[in-house]
């Protein structure tokens, strides 16, 4: 085992010698954290005696438990690991609940339910209290009662502090649901981690009996537990106190499903005399590529001190791109990866794609496809073969053509019109006994005395929905077709108020597709329009996915690539409200740069940055905003396209704002020499400046003073344009220069 040691650096064999007492191990990107894990295990066994069924190790995933049981077999020899207990939270628990649940009330054959299980119950718990799936949405419903869960608060806890009419009636159906739960003698997900909670605290005896039994406690990935994971893992600890937690708070992008930073940042609170091992040398990126994630994690204030470092080589600077809008910015991302497979031998898998939400990556996929650059969407589906996307496809398609029963079939019930199978099942019997199509029947629905009463009125708004549509399709554009679409089936407006992590996805979808349809509509005029645009569509998904190979461009989410690595990566979007998602809000803006720094700790060789300055929203081409983190990357690792590197232009920008600051009282703005003559410049040392002219804003006028919600106090330097393409330059005290558009920057003149 020693020798085995010896090929670890200093830091990871600290990590693993240190076997007795609570320890925490902080495990940069890249840093060899399942090595240490395995190796810490085996030591266990090996040189401090322990037995394997002391040893209890939590991971987040079964490959990775998979993986490291196969590591220390390989270091200890077959059969080493008989009796460890490695897994995930929610196996290992299933496993002691199944010998113990008795106490609970259940018995040891319980089902475990899956989150559709779970939502079909509490779909039925809403019905019997006579609540409407479209004025409470199941999926809310159910989110709000697993975030409970992972909380550990219980149906009591829950009703007691509900604050509104939604929160007291999800509390009624959280009630019921535990109730029908243990009528059934089954466990959804949660239960399998609170549900042990509950077990202990009601019989300390058995409590009591694992704490002597586990003497080793190890945690992978510390900082994506949630409270129940939290409160379990302490109470099995209790005794012996060999606790190690292994994690990153740097990589803490969870919270959204319940993960808490806390739990890391507070170990050494919990136990004051933890040892705690740094693992800050990196094995995976380049100097310059670590520089830039240093200085970017740095700015939070919520973390834990670490700084990464390397022997491998310096590597490339960073290139960022700038383009006019994200069809170019993702052209841009094509080209590039043409260019470095001819320069650099780069084969296809060696490229990845980076995106913060999933609408995003319509435009690249498109990009990709236009250059023959094949690609795959990894953990998640592309975005046409999307649900939401679908559905709506099937809408425009049904529109165009009454006999296509496919889609009829796919969008009947979308959104929920209670027109369940059974109802289906009547209206095809009708249709074939007399020879028609099922939409017919449904035109005529009143005049078949087989057709329940109820359906009469949703039946008849379906039809006039399509047959609405059907005349804007003849009318107007495409674009105008889906927006009625949205606007009559109020399919936003539903996962608005569903405002799930799920819900909000699809919703974005959801907006992508109508940009899409706004930006063809815009491009291709004339008759026809919805059908074009459909043509368009279905080619797309009928070249989709052709080559098998493995040699694809890698295309994911941020969140979908923590665990990953890849030679060259592209972090895409970086604009203000897009990623950071949320800059207003000063937790959720730490969790976006922490999601940042996650990306960029990905690649291996080389790294891009991109943004737009306009991108398609709510189906409107809008100016955006640089995202405040590519200001906060390394100027010295950074580069243009053009070459320059970031330090070199702050430092001009720098000189330009002290010479603009200088002046500021005198209202001198002559060395801004890049303002082109379509700009209105003041006149010089005006004691009192002049209004423009220009009839850009009434409100706005060179050298008045102004205030920005974000950028603070400033003074305007320059207008131009009018109307909707008005734009405003100003200086700010704190932001330095900015250029704005008129219409979005709701600037407050002041005195």
């Amino acid at each position: 085992m020693n020798d085995l040691l010896n090929e670890l650096n200093e830091a990871q064999r600290v990590a693993v010698e240190s076997a007795k007492g609570p320890v925490m191990i902080i495990a940069g990107a890249g840093s060899g954290k399942t090595r240490v894990i395995t190796y810490r295990t085996a030591y266990l066994i090996h040189s401090v005696g322990a037995s394997p069924h002391q040893i209890l190790a939590l991971t987040f995933t079964n490959r990775a438990a998979a993986e490291m049981r196969e590591r220390i077999e390989t270091l200890l020899g077959n059969g080493s690991t008989d009796g460890l207990w490695i897994g995930t939270f929610h196996a290992n628990f299933a496993r002691l609940l199944r010998q113990h649940i008795s106490a609970l009330g259940f018995t040891s054959n319980f089902s475990i339910y899956d989150a559709e299980d779970s939502q079909r119950v509490m779909k039925d718990i809403m019905t019997e209290l006579g609540l409407n799936a479209q004025t409470l949405s199941p999926n809310t419903v159910q989110s709000k009662i697993s975030a409970a869960k992972n909380k550990f608060i219980l149906p009591a806890e829950f009703e007691q502090t509900a604050r509104d009419y939604v929160d007291e009636k999800i509390a009624h159906i959280y009630r019921r649901y535990a109730e029908r739960l243990r009528k059934n003698n089954a466990l959804d997900f949660d239960d399998l981690l609170i549900k042990p909670i509950e077990l202990f605290l009601q019989r300390p005896d058995i409590l009591e009996f694992y704490q002597s039994r586990f003497a080793y406690l190890m945690i992978d990935e510390y900082q994506d537990t949630n409270r129940a994971q939290y409160l379990v893992s302490k109470m099995l600890a209790a005794k012996h106190r060999n606790i190690c937690v292994v994690g990153d708070d740097a990589q803490s992008i969870y919270s959204w499903r319940g993960a808490d930073i806390s739990n890391i940042l507070g170990f050494q609170q919990d136990y004051p005399d933890a040892v705690t091992v740094r693992l800050e040398e990196n094995y995976r990126s380049t100097k310059v590529i670590l520089k830039a994630a240093n200085s970017i994690i740095k700015r939070n204030r919520e973390q834990l001190e670490k700084k990464l470092f390397t022997q491998n080589e310096t590597g490339e600077p960073i290139t960022l791109m700038v383009a006019d809008d994200e069809r170019r910015e993702a052209d841009k991302i094509s080209f590039a990866i043409r260019n470095l497979k001819v320069t650099k031998g780069f084969s296809n898998r060696d490229f990845a794609i980076f995106y913060r939400t999933n609408a995003q990556s319509r435009a690249i996929e498109d990009a990709l496809r236009a250059n023959a650059i094949p690609y795959k969407i990894f953990g998640n589906i592309s975005f046409y073969k999307r649900k939401e996307i679908k559905d709506v496809v099937a809408y425009l398609r049904f529109a165009l053509n009454e006999q296509d029963e496919e889609s009829l079939l796919r969008i009947i019930n979308v959104p929920t019109r209670g027109i369940g199978e059974t109802s289906l099942d009547k209206l095809r019997q009708l249709a074939a006994s007399e020879g028609v199509s099922i939409y017919d029947v449904m035109k005529r629905a009143a005049m078949y005395p087989d057709v329940p009463v109820r359906l009469i009125s949703p039946l008849g708004e379906f039809r006039m929905l399509i047959e609405s549509m059907q005349e804007t399709a003849k009318k107007y554009s495409a674009y105008q077709v889906v927006a009625e679409l949205y606007e009559k089936t109020r399919l936003l407006e539903l996962l608005k108020q569903e405002n799930t992590s799920e819900a909000n996805a699809r919703y974005d979808n959801l907006q992508e597709f109508l940009s899409l349809a706004k930006s063809f509509s815009d491009q291709n005029e004339g008759d026809d329009s919805l059908k074009t645009f459909l043509e368009n569509v279905s080619l797309v998904n009928e070249t989709e996915d052709k080559d098998e190979s493995d040699n694809k461009v890698s295309l994911m989410t941020i969140h979908s690539a923590k665990g990953l690595e890849f030679p060259v990566v592209f972090v895409s979007g970086l604009e203000e409200k897009l990623f950071p998602l949320n800059p207003d809000d000063a937790k959720d803006l730490e969790e976006e740069r922490r999601l940042f720094y996650v990306a960029v700790t990905r690649a291996r060789q080389k790294l891009h940055v991109t943004y737009a300055k306009s991108r398609y929203r709510f189906g409107n081409l809008q100016p955006t905003l640089k995202s405040r983190f590519i200001d906060e990357l390394d100027g010295d690792v950074v580069q243009t396209e053009s070459g320059q590197f970031l330090r070199d232009l702050r430092a001009a920008e720098k000189e330009k704002k002290r010479i603009v600051r200088d002046d500021y009282s005198q209202e001198t703005y002559e060395d801004f020499s890049e303002f082109s003559d379509n700009w209105k410049r003041p006149e010089r040392k005006s004691a009192s400046p002049k209004p423009s002219t220009l009839p850009t804003s009434p409100a706005l006028s060179i050298g008045m003073k102004v205030q920005h919600k974000i950028f603070g106090s400033g003074k305007v330097i320059a207008l131009q344009g009018v109307g909707d393409d008005a734009k405003v330059r100003v200086f700010f005290k704190t932001a330095g220069e900015k250029t704005l558009v008129v219409k979005y920057a709701n600037l407050t003149p002041y005195n």
